[in-house]
């Protein structure tokens, strides 16, 4: 990253463990990549997830995020991913990405919503605790609409429970946002991830889900012929809305 910029790129080569079954990049995959871009992009600001762990004990949270995808990426291929945040409000931090192939055309854009929780005590803290500062003020956005609720439209049907383990598990201890991804994508079979690829992809995070949890995944299909599907997952332990999706697809 520039000394004068807060602009944070990395370039990435798609691996065979990175694939789904079509060889393209798995969404999950995706998400990985934009908590560890997003996680060294802090770094380099002074902000990193020891840093601010150490000296203010508390952690990056990632509560919003909505992905377009215009293509996504093959196996073998090269991308380079872009980031960079907007100014701080009084609780969250807005950061944008960009995936570009090796030409410089834009294949995926996002943009997401960041808390500080306390570790300790797990609340939500105000964004001034931390005093960060960015070397530059940026306002463009890697998508122009502004992130709007989300909800059901229509009856909502269950599809599978989720009994949350080891591997779902991240480094905060709690269910790791990529997982989130994949239990989604676990609503459909291949045949429907074949002709019906995902274009759009948004997601509300409410509560953490822990391991011993059971999570039941709720569809709503009723704009099916809008191709939008919303999908919700519910903790039976205290019956708490874990996420809210909502998705685009071709």
């Amino acid at each position: 990253m520039d000394a004068q910029s807060s602009l944070f790129k990395r370039t990435y080569h798609v691996e065979l463990r990175d694939v789904d079954f079509t060889k393209q990049l798995r969404i999950s995959t995706l998400f990985s990549l934009f908590q560890e871009i997003a996680s060294l992009a802090s770094e380099e600001l002074g902000f990193g997830i020891e840093t601010i762990e150490k000296k203010f004990g508390v952690a990056w949270i990632l509560t919003r995020i909505r992905v377009d995808i215009l293509r996504r990426p093959q196996w073998d291929e090269e991308v380079t991913i872009e980031t960079w945040p907007l100014e701080p409000g009084k609780i969250e931090f807005d950061r944008d990405f960009l995936v570009r192939d090796t030409e410089g055309h834009i294949l995926i854009r996002a943009t997401s919503k960041w808390v500080i929780m306390d570790v300790k005590n797990r609340k939500i803290k105000r964004g001034d605790m931390i005093g960060i500062r960015y070397p530059e003020k940026r306002t463009e956005r890697a998508i122009a609409e502004k992130l709007g609720k989300l909800k059901s439209s229509g009856k909502l049907e269950p599809v599978y429970n989720k009994v949350i383990g080891y591997s779902d598990i991240d480094f905060n201890g709690h269910l790791n946002n990529a997982r989130y991804i994949d239990y989604i994508m676990d609503c459909f079979n291949l045949e429907d991830h074949t002709d019906h690829p995902i274009q759009s992809i948004d997601l509300n995070f409410h509560q953490e889900a822990l391991p011993g949890d059971t999570l039941t995944l709720y569809q709503d299909h009723s704009r099916l012929d809008e191709k939008v599907l919303y999908i919700e997952g519910i903790n039976q332990t205290d019956n708490h809305m874990v996420f809210q999706s909502l998705l685009k697809i071709h």
